[in-house]
């Protein structure tokens, strides 16, 4: 380690006498783990959700299993605010993409997919592969999608062509929230197009309430707000994506959600589940629940908040300059007077934190900090410090501490 880093832990156990600031409990050792994951996802899991996911499995078929799979079903519904379906998936995020298009759409549909990072165009290849006619309603990557941009293409369409309008609500390659509540309004003037929407990484991390924004197709994966291990995929569907499913015209055997759906009716799966990371669900939401919605999501604006106020000290430019557009589960800095790749190896090399590099045409541009699964205030100020450190090994021009108190500042006023 570094001899300058003291001057920085002195300054992180000042900042962790804050007004307000929740235990957070370290379940490794450095020993065991050296690496702090401070990156999009996979993120860091509490050891209750660990444990729970070491037990035993059991049998799929069981009352046992059927107990479990009631209790998450009505716990998910819970976190995305809705009377609908929610499906699990034994997938990736993008299995419940690809679910997403194949369960509700059909070849030659037209559909509108907002394109504004990586996960955005991740969408618009998806569907060009299935053979859908996609027109890309496209944004810089680093500003967020223009939601009258939708409205304009949907009230063109007087024949009724467009089936669906795509969008990813946290960008998580370049940090920006779409306003998606907005862009979900725009529909009204079109009726038949379904919202279908790349929650990944803004589901337990910002408020996506299904039903009042009348979105039809939700996805969401299990490493990102969920604070669980990688392996489960989420569909959350709509009595209208389900009429829209009774004409869909592609093949599908594995992601019939048709199937998921007759199976969770009797609270179990078509197929053998992860039944270890059902365990792991059950003690994810649980924990979420009894955080309650509203701290739940303020707690990651707060983080969210400290970090950005942290980076603008230490000025790394903000690749999302406006807070209100920063989503709440990443931050993507832009530095200029310091080589991004190198301070993001030294920073790993050096104390053991892990973040993420831009993405595509980005890469070694940008660098990304996620604050998002089980992630608390000491996180931030821990990752901060490092940061410090990290510069003024690099030669990078600073004033030590100047970070960590914009974050205890922060801290301070939230």
């Amino acid at each position: 380690m570094h001899s300058s880093l003291p001057v920085y832990v002195n300054s992180l156990r000042v900042g962790l006498k804050l007004k307000g600031m929740r235990e957070c409990k370290v379940s490794r050792t450095a020993m065991d783990n050296p690496l702090m994951l401070m990156i999009p996802g996979p993120t860091p899991v509490p050891e209750q959700v660990l444990l729970a996911s070491a037990q035993p499995p059991i049998s799929h078929r069981s009352l046992e299993f059927q107990t479990l799979m009631a209790q998450v079903t009505a716990d998910l519904k819970w976190l995305h605010q809705t009377q609908n379906d929610v499906l699990i998936l034994a997938s990736s995020g993008t299995g419940a993409m690809e679910a997403g298009i194949l369960n509700f759409l059909s070849p030659g549909d037209r559909v509108l997919v907002g394109c504004n990072g990586k996960f955005g165009e991740r969408w618009a290849n998806l569907c060009d592969k299935f053979g859908l006619i996609t027109e890309r309603i496209t944004a810089p990557w680093g500003c967020p999608l223009d939601p009258q941009a939708f409205r304009r293409h949907l009230e063109a369409d007087q024949a009724k062509q467009i089936k669906a309008m795509i969008v990813t609500h946290s960008e998580t390659s370049t940090g920006v929230l779409n306003d998606l509540a907005a862009i979900a309004q725009a529909v009204t003037v079109h009726a038949q197009a379904l919202v279908i929407v790349d929650a990944v990484t803004s589901l337990g991390v910002c408020p996506v309430p299904v039903d009042t924004w009348g979105l039809d197709v939700v996805v969401s994966a299990s490493q990102k707000g969920y604070r669980m291990p990688p392996g489960l995929g989420f569909v959350a569907v709509s009595p209208k994506a389900w009429q829209a499913y009774t004409t869909a015209q592609f093949p599908r055997f594995y992601f019939d959600l048709g199937e998921y759906q007759k199976a969770a009716a009797t609270h179990t799966t078509p197929f053998t589940p992860p039944i270890n990371l059902f365990f792991a669900l059950q003690a994810s939401l649980g924990m979420m629940r009894s955080q309650g919605l509203a701290a739940l999501f303020s707690h990651q604006q707060r983080l969210m908040q400290a970090t950005r106020a942290a980076m603008r000290a230490l000025d790394l430019p903000l690749f999302v300059p406006t807070d209100t557009l920063a989503s709440p589960a990443v931050t993507a800095i832009a530095p200029e007077h310091v080589d991004p790749e190198q301070l993001r190896s030294q920073l790993q090399k050096q104390y053991g934190v892990v973040i993420a590099p831009g993405q595509d045409h980005l890469r070694g541009k940008l660098l990304r900090i996620g604050h998002l699964g089980h992630i608390c205030e000491r996180d931030i100020l821990t990752t901060v410090a490092a940061l410090e450190a990290t510069l003024s090994d690099l030669g990078h021009k600073i004033q030590p501490g100047e970070g960590i108190q914009a974050v205890r500042c922060c801290f301070d006023q939230i």
